[in-house]
């Protein structure tokens, strides 16, 4: 009766089976075949085929034929529904790509199946990678050249366009749904992630959904690269799952925004529907030419990791019982065996330790080691732990103490603890110098006067010393694990990225630059110097930043000093002296216009009111002198009262007459001083000349004219021209 009934229940679930891979290949079929009547797009992406070879890889082969058979029927009556039901003519055709669909599944279940009878968690993943892709390669280029044979015969389709269309959209739907439904039909449940993992899955995935959707939501811009980052995280977060929910997300927004002529590859004017699917299909594939590697080789490693890692704990375990402490422990806590061992390590001989003693571990570790045993007796797995043990003597020693359950040699159905402890106090008092070390060189860096950091290769900070705060206000820890760009902001990155990319490289760079911090312009001097590991890959890179703002501010006030009249504020002689040269040598068949400025009877204003009156008199001619000429213009004073102005492009002698009379007419009114209201006048000299080449020249004609400006009797000016 038991029987009837698990055979019953067998049965429906075989029909359950059956009708669900009907269903899903008869809905993929004619979506498709619908798709492409109503855009006129070629097929991005045939599903079908990838649906049933998933399948088959899960369940034996006995169950083959029922699955082939439905897949079968799905194949003919999914293409009757998108036709809208029998096309005299057509359904011949039909039956033989549904033949066709039939030999690609077979290749690749039968070649992947004769490989790898049995796929799970300890399989070499790389090596299924290959095998599967070379059947897959093989099976589709068969079914293709079968394909484009019936087409052309029936309805007079070019051979090799109905070849390269059916090998592309097969291929890409080969590798990404049988991927998907291998990996779903496998993990079931698990394929939405591991319990308590399941709502970070979920956040992944609607991430990477979302800029998808965003990217192909648009025909403006070329964003197709934004989709592998947040895939590969993907990838590396939740491995298959990640992967096959990833890239299928990704192939079904592209093939419906490439069918419905939407997204980046739209960019592309004048291109037909089939040259948007190829695009479409480049780009899928790339995607698993990038993704599909990665998961592969991160499954093998994590296989390989664990074969490590098991037999890295046997080894442990056999060479701990070799020279180390070893007992054996009942649950109450009594020792049923301890070896010879005690004796070097703690100083008990072993019927001394077998018996009941005052407990000798450290009071400050008791808790966590109590706690350690009882989650070892719950769950059975291996501990290990460090602690402090006491001594016969009475000082303390560490010790690491790897504990396990196994099965007691002398008493049936009971469990002991297996424990081997081995000294470690050398090593712990040896870290503990590290750590004392390593905050003693943190307090050095922190308070050395300097920016101290490490960047990776991702150009993340690692570290960074505590003086950051000082120079730059920035938080210390709030830096940590984020970007240069990040943290010094799209304004600055650019100027440091050459420097970084160099220092990446492997080449040393020292530069400065400025920067504006807490609403001050600082100037720093950086120096990047290359990171590498013991086998000399790149790992990132050392900056040293030092704050030389003082030293810039210094250099400017030094620069100005040496330009300009420390009286007036103007520029100074040797300023005058160097623009006067360069005018010469660019304006060698150009008008230039000096003006030597006097002011009259300087000397009776300091003997009559003292220096002090005389220096603010200079003052104010100064300003005076400067609002007059125009901005282009330089203002210098020469020394003591005498003043120059060098004017180019100066288009006729009406102009210079106009400049020299504003420069006497800005001196008509008094300068006031105190109480005083003093009458200054100047007396100016201009020479306009074209094509003088000696700055002499040009000055002594000048000179010239402010002696005749005096003796017409000052207050007045004169104007020469020379070459006009």
């Amino acid at each position: 009766m038991q029987e009837r009934q698990q055979r019953r229940r067998d049965r429906w679930t075989r029909l359950g089976e059956l009708g669900s891979l009907f269903a899903a290949v008869f809905a993929s079929v004619a979506c498709s075949m619908l798709l492409v009547r109503h855009t006129g797009s070629p097929i991005s992406l045939w599903v079908p085929n990838g649906l049933v070879v998933g399948a088959l890889l899960v369940v034996g082969r006995r169950k083959w034929p029922p699955y082939l058979l439905a897949a079968f029927a799905a194949y003919l009556l999914g293409r009757m529904a998108s036709h809208g039901g029998m096309v005299n003519g057509q359904a011949a055709a039909d039956l033989a790509l549904d033949l066709a669909n039939v030999v690609e599944i077979l290749i690749v279940a039968t070649v992947v199946r004769h490989a790898f009878p049995r796929i799970a968690d300890d399989t070499r993943f790389l090596l299924l990678g290959r095998i599967a892709l070379g059947a897959t390669l093989v099976a589709c280029a068969a079914s293709a050249l079968l394909a484009a044979t019936i087409e052309y015969a029936d309805a007079g389709i070019p051979f090799w366009e109905a070849a390269d269309s059916w090998f592309r959209s097969h291929l890409l739907g080969m590798v990404i749904v049988a991927s998907l439904t291998l990996v779903t039909l496998r993990r079931r449940g698990r394929v939405l992630g591991e319990r308590g993992h399941r709502l970070r899955m979920l956040r992944d995935v609607m991430v990477l959904t979302a800029i998808t959707v965003g990217v192909f939501a648009q025909s403006r811009y070329p964003l197709l690269f934004a989709i592998f980052a947040p895939l590969l995280y993907l990838v590396f977060q939740h491995r298959f799952p990640g992967l096959v929910i990833g890239i299928t997300i990704v192939a079904l927004v592209t093939c419906v925004a490439t069918a419905m002529g939407r997204g980046p590859l739209d960019l592309i004017f004048d291109a037909s529907p089939a040259e948007h699917t190829l695009l479409a299909q480049i780009f899928l594939g790339m995607l698993c030419l990038v993704a599909v590697p990665v998961t592969l080789a991160l499954a093998d490693r994590r296989r390989l990791s664990r074969r490590v890692s098991e037999s890295e704990s046997r080894y442990r375990l056999l060479a701990e019982y070799a020279s180390d402490l070893v007992m054996r422990i009942a649950r109450d806590g009594t020792r049923r065996y301890v070896s010879p061992s005690v004796r070097d390590l703690l100083g008990w001989e072993v019927e001394e330790y077998m018996r009941p003693h005052p407990e000798p571990i450290h009071p400050d570790d008791r808790a966590r080691v109590a706690e350690a045993v009882a989650r070892l007796w719950d769950t059975g797995k291996p501990a290990l732990i460090q602690y402090r043990l006491r001594r016969r003597q009475g000082e303390y020693m560490w010790i690491e103490a790897l504990a396990r359950l196994a099965p007691s040699p002398d008493r049936e159905d009971e469990m002991e603890l297996i424990y081997t402890g081995r000294d470690i106090t050398e090593s712990m008092h040896a870290e503990q110098a590290l750590a004392e070390s390593e905050q003693r060189l943190r307090t050095i860096t922190d308070n050395v006067p300097a920016i101290i950091a490490h960047i990776d290769a991702e150009e993340r900070y690692t570290f960074v010393n505590g003086y950051v705060r000082e120079v730059t206000g920035l938080d210390q820890a709030a830096m940590l694990g984020r970007t240069v760009r990040e943290v010094r902001g799209p304004e600055l990155y650019p100027l440091l990225k050459p420097h970084l990319d160099r220092a990446l490289a492997g080449e040393p760079s020292t530069f400065e630059y400025g920067a504006e911090y807490g609403g001050r312009q600082l100037y720093f001097q950086t120096t990047y110097l290359p990171d590498t590991t013991t086998h000399g890959e790149p790992n990132g890179i050392y900056a040293l930043t030092t704050d030389i703002t003082r030293i810039k501010l210094a250099e400017q006030q030094l620069a100005r000093l040496a330009h300009h009249d420390e009286l007036t504020g103007i520029a100074n002689r040797r300023r005058f002296s160097e623009d006067i040269e360069r005018a010469m040598r660019d304006a060698a068949q150009k008008t230039l216009l000096v003006m030597l400025i006097d002011v009259d009877r300087f000397k009776a204003i300091n003997d009559t009111y003292g220096h002090a009156a005389g220096d603010a008199v200079l003052c104010e001619i100064a300003q005076r002198l400067k609002a007059a000429v125009r901005r282009t213009d330089v203002l210098a004073r020469l020394g003591g009262d005498e003043f120059v102005a060098l004017c180019e492009d100066v288009a006729s002698p009406a102009v210079a007459e106009a400049l020299a009379q504003k420069v006497t007419a800005v001196m008509h009114a008094p300068v006031s001083y105190g109480d005083l209201q003093l009458r200054v006048t100047v007396s100016v000299g201009a020479a306009l000349c074209h094509g003088v080449d000696a700055v002499s020249t040009l000055m002594f004609r000048a000179d010239e004219a402010l002696y005749r400006a005096k003796e017409r009797g000052r207050a007045c000016y004169e104007l020469t021209c020379s070459g006009l």
